[in-house]
C-alpha cells in the first residue's frame, strides 16, 4: 500500500462468520488430489445422478425457443408454480393455491436469506436447531440477528425438547428453523413433532420454518408441516428438487405458506434477482411430474443399496449409529478413544485417504459424531470401505 494511502477493510459483518468448512476443506482435497492422492470423498450431498430423461430432453427443446431467454419475472412462470402446487397434492395431500401460496427460489439458501430478511429486523432473535444446517447461523449473523440455539439430542431421537423450549427467553424470537427429515442426524419427520411446533409457533407469535429437502430419500412416508391443521397461520416449508429430484446444480427450490408470508417474500426477492432462465423452470416443471418408478429406482433402491455400504464403513470405524436413519447421509457417533470427530475424520482423510465430514461442524451437539454422504457412485463407496478397512488391520 503506498504511503499515505487509507486502508481498506471488509465490513463489519464478515467477523460474524468464517468460510464455509466444504469450501475451505475443499482447497485441501484439491490440493491432495493434484498431488496424486485420489481423495475420495464422502462428504457433501450433491446427487451425483442425472435429471429424469424427460427433464433434460425439456430443458433442450425448450431452450431452442429463440424467444425463451429473457427476463422472467420474480414470482416464477404460471407452470411451475402450478407443478409445485400439483407436486404438493400428490405426495403430501396439501393443497396450495400456486399464485398466492407458493413461491419458487433459486435454491434453498437463497430462501433462508430472503425468509430472514422478510421476517426479523437486526438484533431480533431466531432459534437453530443444534446439531442443524450451518447456514441458518450464518445467515442470520450476516444479517444481524441474534443466534439462539436449542438443543436436538439422541435421547429425544433427535427432535425438540419443547419442554425445554418453552424455558427459555423467547422475547424477541421470530423464526424457528426446523429440518425434518434432519439433516445431519437422519432423524425421520414425525406428525407428532410437527403438530407440537404449529402449536409452539402459534401461541407464541413465532413462525416455524421448516425445511424439507429430504422426505423422498429413504423415507417411509412423505410428511409435511403444512399437512396439520392451521399450520399456514405460522409456518412457512422449503423444499428443493436438489435432492429429491438430482438437481442440485440446477438450483430450483420453493417455499409455501399463507400468502402473506410469500408477499413478504416476494418483496424482497424482486429487489435482488429477476428470476430463472424459462426453458430451465419449464423443465422443473416436468421434473415435478416424474413417475413413482423413477422416484423409487433413484431416492429409494440406490441410497438404500449405497446405505448398507456406508454402513459398513461406520462398522469398521467403531461408530454407533441407528439403522432407522433417512435422507441421503448416514450419522454415526464415534468410539470413545477419540478426542473429537475432527481427529477421526483426519485420520481417515490422510490415511485411508477418505473425505468424511466431522459433525463439529452442525454445532456442539455433534462434535462426537460423523457424517457420511451417500452421493458417491457404488464402486467408490465400495473402495472406500476397503481403504478403512486396511487402515483398521494397520
Amino acid at each position: 500500500m503506498k504511503a499515505n494511502s487509507k486502508p481498506i477493510t471488509p465490513a463489519d459483518r464478515l467477523s460474524t462468520v468464517s468460510e464455509y468448512y466444504f469450501s475451505r476443506k475443499g482447497k485441501e482435497v484439491a490440493r491432495l488430489n493434484a498431488e496424486g492422492k485420489d481423495i475420495i470423498s464422502l462428504a457433501i450431498g450433491s446427487p451425483d445422478m442425472p435429471p429424469s430423461p424427460e427433464t433434460i430432453s425439456t430443458l433442450c427443446h425448450e431452450a431452442q425457443n429463440p424467444d425463451a431467454h429473457g427476463y422472467q419475472p420474480t414470482m416464477g412462470i404460471k407452470e411451475l408454480r402450478t407443478a409445485m402446487s400439483r407436486f404438493y397434492s400428490r405426495w403430501f395431500g396439501v393443497e396450495l393455491d400456486p399464485m398466492t401460496e407458493i413461491q419458487p427460489l433459486i435454491g434453498s439458501k437463497e430462501g433462508i436469506l430472503h425468509t430472514t430478511l422478510a421476517l426479523v429486523n437486526p438484533g431480533e432473535k431466531v432459534l437453530v436447531p443444534n446439531p442443524g444446517y450451518p447456514t441458518y447461523t450464518s445467515l442470520s449473523r450476516l444479517l444481524g440477528c441474534e443466534v439462539v440455539y436449542y438443543n436436538l439430542r439422541p435421547e429425544h431421537a433427535w427432535q425438540p425438547d419443547f419442554d425445554e423450549l418453552e424455558q427459555m427467553d423467547l422475547s424477541d424470537v421470530k423464526i424457528i428453523w426446523t429440518n425434518y427429515p434432519h439433516m445431519p442426524t437422519g432423524a425421520a419427520a414425525q406428525r407428532t413433532t410437527y403438530e407440537k411446533l404449529v402449536d409452539f409457533g402459534r401461541r407464541h407469535g413465532i413462525v416455524v420454518v421448516n425445511d424439507n429437502p429430504y422426505s423422498f430419500i429413504l423415507g417411509k412416508e412423505h410428511l409435511s408441516i403444512l399437512q396439520v391443521e392451521g399450520a399456514k397461520d405460522c409456518c412457512i416449508e422449503f423444499n428443493s428438487m436438489s435432492k429429491s429430484h438430482n438437481m442440485p446444480g440446477w438450483r430450483v427450490g420453493m417455499l409455501a405458506g399463507n400468502a402473506d408470508f410469500v408477499s413478504w417474500i416476494l418483496k424482497v426477492k424482486s429487489n435482488i434477482d429477476s428470476g430463472t432462465l424459462r426453458p430451465l423452470q419449464l423443465a422443473a416443471a416436468r421434473a415435478y411430474d416424474n413417475s413413482d418408478a423413477w422416484h423409487r429406482e433413484y431416492n429409494i433402491e440406490t441410497f438404500a443399496r449405497r446405505r448398507a455400504v456406508a454402513g459398513a464403513i461406520m462398522d469398521a470405524l467403531g461408530c454407533e449409529w441407528d439403522r432407522e436413519q433417512v435422507g441421503m447421509f448416514l450419522w454415526g457417533r464415534i468410539p470413545d478413544q477419540y478426542a473429537d470427530a475432527e481427529e477421526l475424520t483426519e485420520k481417515v482423510l490422510h490415511e485411508a485417504r477418505v473425505f468424511i465430514t466431522p459433525g463439529f461442524i452442525f454445532g456442539s451437539n455433534g462434535k462426537r459424531y460423523l457424517r457420511i454422504s451417500l452421493c458417491a457412485k457404488d464402486h467408490k463407496l465400495a473402495e472406500a470401505l476397503d481403504r478403512i478397512n486396511a487402515m483398521a488391520a494397520r
